[in-house]
């Protein structure tokens, strides 16, 4: 039986003066949204949303309009933070993870509606196993990337239903848990979205059941263009804000802090890595926003599109850059796709290496961990990947690059472990989500520690 949560003990959570930052980004999202269309509108776009099929790639932009793709993010953002603070979650750099894929997701595949069963999944899974909700909040919570699923049984014409789809993101939900625990491990921390790996095991399984079934379901592209300046504008706006509030706002000196950040660089980012407890707010707002920057300089060099799934991509990377990505280990991976556009039958303007292009910094470990030469190896073998991974899911796994990052990743360890470094490749024997269940101040880790045994 595990200990009760922290925030149930007499003891202070320490990071709990970011309920005001994170309603604020909320704010924010939806103030954006009624700036750009009117109250009607934003209700008929909602509605649109709702009703629309969720695989990827179903860009809200296109949909419904900008309005109401923001006031959509706005709305699963808030219920976001609601579940985590009625569950009891403990703060750290991982919520600030769990509020990017939220915010950013919403504007491409997850809606206030869709998410629902899957969350009432993971809570009924900490019933039954009588521990804290706390502990699982996060987990349902990124669980929710297979909402595609949801939509789609319980709306679409001549399959399913309310009913079943309401029961089988139950069951998603439910099962998610044990199953990226024991993911984590087989990937030893090189795979960042670990749980969308798991999320990619589970549709592989449910997409062709659903398919003997009766069911029909296909790919979509739905990407939405034109919005280049306003959504540019916007992001170089929140990446100056954050990147001035971690130095000048955060009650250290802007030499700390951006000391802070250079200690930062030299993590390898393999998970888990915490940086909001290794190394407090002001590095991490610093690295948020220069990332951000990245992310959409990488889209726009190659003639990519800001819309709803790149925005989502680039709000992603931001709150990963609280769990371990850096300029120093996404730009060799983001650089492996630009190389592999060279030489591969595709365009870097392309739809999903666009989305390629940012989200394949899940494999930014292999490159802090290897060295850049193997992250520049780990995207050029990830923007390959992944554009036949969302195939036989049918796009239902909005975490599909996810899926890809972890099979790129369960080959590339053992192979650099035990050809390149002579080790003995072994599993990472650590539970992922032991690591996310405190806020107190860790140490970061020896930046060149192997510690994998040495053959003999």
């Amino acid at each position: 039986m595990k200990l009760p949560h922290p925030r149930h003990q007499d003891q202070h959570a320490r990071y709990d003066r970011m309920y005001p930052f994170l309603w604020a980004y909320v704010a924010l999202l939806a103030a954006g949204g009624f700036l750009l269309d009117t109250p009607e509108n934003i209700w008929r776009g909602l509605v649109r949303i709702v009703l629309t099929e969720d695989a990827l790639i179903t860009d809200y932009v296109l949909v419904s309009g900008p309005g109401a793709a923001l006031v959509n993010s706005a709305l699963v953002t808030a219920i976001t933070i609601c579940v985590l603070y009625l569950a009891g979650d403990v703060l750290n750099g991982m919520t600030l993870v769990e509020i990017g894929l939220m915010s950013g997701f919403s504007l491409f595949g997850k809606n206030f509606v869709n998410i629902w069963p899957i969350l009432m999944g993971s809570w009924l899974y900490a019933k039954v196993r009588r521990e804290p909700i706390g502990s699982y909040a996060g987990i349902g919570l990124m669980a929710t990337a297979l909402a595609p699923v949801v939509s789609y049984i319980a709306i679409d014409n001549g399959f399913g239903g309310v009913h079943w789809g309401i029961l089988v993101g139950l069951v998603i939900g439910f099962i998610m848990p044990p199953l990226a625990a024991y993911t984590y491990r087989i990937q030893n921390g090189m795979n960042l979205y670990n749980v969308g790996f798991a999320c990619g095991l589970v549709a592989m399984i449910c997409v062709p059941l659903m398919v003997s079934l009766g069911a029909d379901p296909t790919l979509y592209y739905r990407w939405a263009t034109g919005h280049d300046l306003m959504f540019g504008a916007a992001l170089a706006a929140l990446c100056a804000v954050l990147i001035l509030g971690g130095l000048f706002f955060c009650r250290k000196p802007v030499w700390a802090s951006w000391a802070g950040y250079r200690r930062l660089l030299q993590t390898s980012g393999r998970a888990p890595s915490d940086y909001l407890r290794m190394f407090g707010p002001a590095p991490v707002l610093i690295n948020m926003g220069v990332n951000g920057l990245i992310g959409m300089a990488f889209i726009l060099a190659g003639g990519g599109d800001l819309n709803g799934p790149t925005v989502g991509g680039i709000l992603t990377i931001m709150g990963f850059s609280a769990f371990g990505k850096h300029a120093g280990n996404i730009i060799p991976v983001m650089a492996g796709v630009f190389v592999g556009s060279l030489v591969m039958h595709w365009s870097l303007d392309d739809s999903a290496v666009q989305l390629a292009c940012l989200f394949c910094t899940t494999l930014a470990p292999v490159s802090g961990y290897f060295g850049w030469p193997y992250g520049v190896l780990a995207g050029f073998l990830h923007s390959s990947v992944v554009l036949y991974t969302g195939s036989p899911v049918a796009g239902m796994n909005l975490y599909n690059n996810g899926f890809s990052g972890g099979l790129v990743a369960i080959v590339l360890y053992p192979c650099i472990i035990a050809i390149a470094r002579h080790r003995k490749p072994q599993l990472q024997d650590l539970d992922y989500f032991d690591h996310l269940e405190s806020d107190a101040p860790v140490v970061p880790p020896d930046p060149h520690e192997i510690q994998e045994e040495q053959e003999e």
